[in-house]
Formats: C-alpha cells, structure tokens, sequence
C-alpha cells in the first residue's frame, strides 16, 4: 500500500471555492476509485488557508488511475485557480506501518 501526502496553500479569498472543488475531489476518489482505500483532508487550526490530504493507494498503479480519473483533471483546474502557485508539496511513499 502506499500513502500520499499532500500539503497546499489557498489564495486568499479563493476558501470556498477551494473547498467545493477539494470534497468533489476527494469524495470521487473514494467512490469511483477501487484502488483509493482513504482520502482525508485537514485544515490547519492556525491557518485555515493551510490544508493537508492523506490518501491510501492500493500501489503505483492506483496513483496513476487518480491520476487520470476525470475528476482528478477538474480538480487540477481548480488547483491552478485556488492554489498559491509552488505550495502545493506531494510525497508518495510505502505505507510501513498502521496501528488503530
């Protein structure tokens, strides 16, 4: 399994919209995509235009599916509108260990 974790900034103003397009996004993910297993997004107590993702993909193969899944390329669109240019920072990894 691996995980990818992404970290963005929003422009100002951009809050609601930015919002509308990432629940899109991360609710088709789960639904339309075996591969996806989670999709969590949190915002930053301190800075509520700061907002982390914490996906769970099935392998390699699952993150290109996302990748090119139709809602992945509105949801580009709405990066390139609503996110500050160069915040958006992505790390794929293998997901080592879980504890609940």
């Amino acid at each position: 399994m691996l995980s990818l974790t992404v970290n963005l900034q929003v422009k100002p103003g951009h809050l609601e919209n930015f919002l509308d397009a990432i629940k899109t996004n991360a609710e088709r993910s789960f639904t339309d995509e075996p591969g996806c297993h989670y999709f969590d997004v949190s915002q930053d107590i301190d800075d509520d235009h700061h907002f982390m993702f914490f996906e769970l993909y099935d392998d390699r193969d699952a993150v290109e599916d996302h990748r090119n899944a139709p809602h992945f390329k509105q949801w580009r669109k709405a990066v390139a509108e609503h996110v500050v240019p160069g915040s958006q920072k992505s790390v794929l990894a293998h997901r080592v260990f879980h504890h609940q």
